[in-house]
């Protein structure tokens, strides 16, 4: 059973990420997900709202990781945000432009129209902040300079993708590792 429950997940994470929340229906995850239909509603009682809510969380999660993970690999904090935007590049392109951040997706949608969604991705967003404020306070930035840099950092990453996405490109992700790189330079501690 948690094989099912794991796929659907899976799956669901992958349909929501390319097709958005509205663009995804329940028929289709369970045929992507090879899972008899009845299984979403027996792991996912809730239905669509609270397989999605589990959807943001363990994909945030994951991603969490992935980018904390990038940015980890190097000692200093621009060489991590070149390395990191340079990630972020290599997938889209391995993608066709398909695959970007898996939370942003549904967070634009239900930012307006779903209070409970909003509330998962928020936390989802919270939870980054706080990586990589500790991430910036570990390479010497003060808290608040940290945090600047951080939400800075999610919101470039967020908006670079949405224009790479859109434009087939990736040379959004190279501006805003250029940005983000001279704003650490410029707010590194003296």
């Amino acid at each position: 059973m948690a094989d099912t429950k794991t796929r659907i997940v899976t799956k669901s994470g992958e349909l929501f990420r390319r097709n958005g929340y509205v663009g995804t229906g329940l028929k289709q995850i369970a045929t992507e997900a090879s899972a008899p239909f009845g299984s979403i509603y027996h792991f996912f009682p809730g239905g669509k709202q609270e397989l999605a809510a589990e959807v943001i969380r363990t994909s945030g999660r994951i991603y969490q990781d992935l980018v904390m993970s990038l940015l980890d690999q190097a000692a200093d904090p621009v060489q991590a945000m070149e390395h990191g935007f340079a990630a972020a590049a290599q997938l889209l392109v391995e993608t066709d432009f398909a695959d970007a951040c898996p939370i942003a997706t549904i967070a634009l949608e239900v930012a307006s129209t779903n209070e409970a969604l909003r509330q998962v991705t928020a936390e989802v967003f919270d939870a980054w902040t706080a990586a990589g404020i500790e991430r910036f306070e570990r390479w010497g930035y003060p808290a608040d300079a940290a945090r600047r840099l951080t939400i800075a950092f999610i919101a470039t990453l967020e908006g670079a993708f949405v224009l790479a996405r859109t434009q087939r490109s990736t040379e959004p992700l190279q501006v805003a590792a250029a940005t983000m790189s001279a704003a650490i330079r410029d707010a590194r501690p003296s």
